[in-house]
């Protein structure tokens, strides 16, 4: 049994059988006119402990070499207590992946721009995490074999990330700070993109890459409240 698994207490009677921790047996709702059952809620540490090992075994086996048996094995959480909360194996993954992304902290900043360096500078260190970019390699590499996992890799973790980053631009351009045609999805796409990009290229994806990017891509979208600076003087009478 796993280090993970040593945490988890489980009941000895009703819900207990050969094959592991079951904790099926929940209390009904009294108000709602059923009869109260014995029992307990389900415990939480079952599903941290699940998306532990899930995570575990993808990253020494790539997702293929992860099953629902090995983390049954590995916990010693039931196989009937694991579907109870995840329909199949690209549930799990999924669920694990977003998981494995940190917490998202909250932005600030006193301008849109350091509020999206903010938000940029959290994306860097969940991408930098240990087996950050592997695993995401591991999801791309079954995008034709299982595209379940993939549209679900897509749905909780990519089309988070870049809500998150869109609302930020919208808000910038409901405060006047970004234009109100500017290209929000191409932006996104340039702003998380390049952290991507830089990585494969094997240069270092330091903090100050997010300043440079910015550099780049902020011009192109922001308001420019300096326009009469940004216009070329007339060039001096040449003298004869």
């Amino acid at each position: 049994m796993s280090r993970s698994s040593e945490h988890l207490e489980f009941p000895v009677s009703r819900g207990v059988g050969p094959s592991g921790p079951d904790d099926s047996v929940e209390p009904s709702d009294p108000a709602a006119g059923h009869p109260q059952r014995l029992g307990r809620p389900r415990d939480p540490a079952i599903e941290e402990a699940v998306l532990e090992a899930a995570l575990r075994l993808m990253a020494e086996h790539g997702y293929a070499g992860m099953s629902i048996d090995a983390i049954a094995r590995e916990t010693g959480v039931g196989k009937p207590a694991i579907y109870r909360r995840f329909s199949n194996k690209a549930d799990i993954a999924t669920a694990a992946l977003s998981g494995f992304q940190m917490r998202e902290p909250r932005v600030h900043g006193a301008t849109a721009r350091e509020r999206v360096a903010s938000h940029l500078r959290s994306f860097r260190t969940s991408l930098l995490r240990p087996n950050g970019m592997s695993m995401l390699g591991t999801i791309l590499a079954e995008e034709h074999r299982t595209p379940e996992l993939f549209q679900l890799f897509r749905e909780r973790i990519i089309a988070s990330r870049r809500r998150m980053l869109r609302a930020l631009l919208e808000q910038a351009i409901a405060d006047g700070e970004v234009r109100a045609d500017a290209d929000v999805d191409a932006a996104v796409n340039l702003l998380v993109g390049s952290f991507y990009a830089r990585y494969l290229s094997g240069e270092p994806v330091s903090e100050s890459w997010i300043d440079r990017i910015l550099a780049v891509v902020w011009p192109g979208i922001a308001v420019n409240t300096h326009a009469g600076a940004c216009k070329r003087r007339p060039r001096a009478p040449r003298g004869d």
